[in-house]
């Protein structure tokens, strides 16, 4: 009986080493994530542009699902990326504008970006392009998640060019992972390509492992630089040159997934960080038909152009009308590949059923705008839209139209009333209904008092019961 017992062990042993760890673990998906610098809604050809052509994001949006009504957490650099990487409300955070070489604060540590959340699952982690959330060392991406970083710290205008400030800025530095590996004077022409270089480069490298690719485009956002294989090859000019070459980086990347053998297990995700940067005239984009652009609060501000692709598990050519936002998107992928959530509190919530199912609503009761440091500017509630007293900035019909890279100036408005707008029949926001929905806007009222006893409202003298700190340096 012992000898049958020892033979039936060896064969238990035997059967067991057949199966290697990596044979039975499961397979962890890719994650690609494309962010572009102030890209207009108007500004790809799915979302309605006329003269910008964009087949690679065409053809993304017709093997995905396309976004109608995404909203990022602030129409500013710093914040939108700040709500982006770690799933939370960025005032919340302490992040606020843009930052720039004279800040002495980031996003804290103690955060959990993406990167962070799925390292410890065996992901391979990069960031090509603008990082934006502090350029001290203890704030840069190799200290927040990211094994390979090759970019630029800050907007790519924050250089001794800038058209209205040449004397404040130093050279725009180059960084590779943490070290500056050069600075940039005068010619950007070949951002977009290096930064796509690099990452056709690492989904390369990583085939045999799950990998977060965060490919964070500097353009459109001014000054616009573009290669030579795309100068005037666009009807739009410069900026549609620009877009153009930014198409072209997103084919890149979506035939080295496919190349590759990686199509079927990656999520691709595209967006941009906010809306078009209005007082560059020319060299800025569109948001048509939505109202106001960058730095508001109003949808040409904070509704962007995006769309996700997953081949074999999101349906193809599919259209999400229900509204979503940047905060969302760490946890829905979270969900995707089995990581757990930061320790810290975060605001956004799964939204995988979205991905799979377009007619499916989100789980947040609403969304929060806030602009202007922590001003409870607006509030999103599935086809509605509030807001509240405010001041914020718009181009004055008077201001002349200018094609060279400097700015016009803008009017300071005031908002004086509440506005309430149904987004799916006034995506323009001009037919102000408030008078006649009251109950709606009680509701908002009260989602907006809960709002601000949580991240507080400077509008109301309001300082919130749960912000936390950025990083300081000192």
């Amino acid at each position: 009986m012992r000898f049958y017992n020892l033979i039936f062990f060896l064969l238990i042993v035997k059967i067991s080493g057949c199966t290697s760890p990596k044979e039975s673990a499961p397979i962890l998906p890719n994650i690609v994530l494309i962010f572009t610098d102030d890209q207009g809604y108007n500004d790809v050809g799915v979302f309605g542009s006329p003269d910008i052509d964009t087949p690679n994001l065409d053809q993304m949006a017709s093997e995905g699902i396309k976004f109608t009504n995404f909203y990022v957490a602030q129409a500013v650099c710093s914040a939108s990326r700040a709500a982006l990487l770690t799933g939370t409300y960025s005032n919340r955070l302490g992040i606020h504008g843009a930052l720039d070489h004279s800040s002495t604060h980031g996003l804290n540590p103690d955060e959990t970006t993406i990167a962070e959340m799925l390292k410890p699952l065996g992901y391979q982690t990069a960031i090509f392009g603008k990082w934006h959330l502090g350029h001290h060392p203890d704030f840069l991406p190799t200290n927040q998640g990211f094994d390979e970083y090759f970019g630029i710290p800050y907007s790519n205008d924050m250089w001794p060019n800038h058209p209205e400030t040449k004397d404040y800025y130093p050279p725009l530095p180059l960084y590779q992972n943490d070290q500056v590996a050069d600075t940039v004077w005068t010619d950007q022409s070949m951002f977009t390509t290096w930064f796509t270089e690099k990452s056709v480069d690492f989904i390369k490298r990583n085939t045999e492992n799950p990998f977060f690719l965060y490919l964070a485009h500097p353009m459109p956002h001014v000054p616009l630089f573009v290669s030579d294989k795309f100068k005037g090859k666009s009807e739009r000019g410069l900026y549609g040159d620009v877009i153009m070459e930014i198409d072209w980086s997103v084919g890149e990347v979506l035939k080295a997934l496919k190349e590759n053998g990686l199509e079927e297990n990656t999520l691709v995700i595209f967006l941009s960080d906010n809306g078009p940067w209005l007082s560059y005239s020319g060299h800025s984009g569109s948001a048509y038909p939505l109202r106001e652009g960058k730095g508001t609060s109003w949808d040409g501000g904070v509704k962007v152009p995006t769309i996700m692709k997953w081949k074999g598990k999101i349906p193809e050519g599919k259209v999400q009308k229900n509204p979503a936002m940047t905060i969302d998107i760490l946890p829905t992928i979270a969900s995707f590949t089995g990581a757990q959530l930061p320790a810290l509190p975060i605001d956004g919530l799964d939204i995988s059923s979205m991905l799979v199912d377009y007619t499916a609503a989100s789980p947040q009761e609403a969304y929060f705008v806030y602009y202007n440091r922590n001003e409870l500017q607006a509030v999103v509630m599935g086809e509605w839209k509030l807001y509240f007293p405010h001041k914020y900035r718009t181009i004055a019909p008077d201001q002349n139209f200018r094609d060279d890279g400097i700015p016009i100036k803008y009017t300071m408005v005031d908002l004086a009333e509440m506005e309430l707008y149904h987004i799916p029949t006034d995506p323009s926001e001009k037919n102000n209904v408030i008078g006649e929905n009251p109950q709606v806007v009680d509701m908002f009222v009260k989602l907006a008092d809960k709002a601000r006893e949580d991240l507080g409202d400077a509008l109301n003298g309001n300082d919130g019961n749960n912000l936390r700190q950025p990083g300081r340096i000192n």
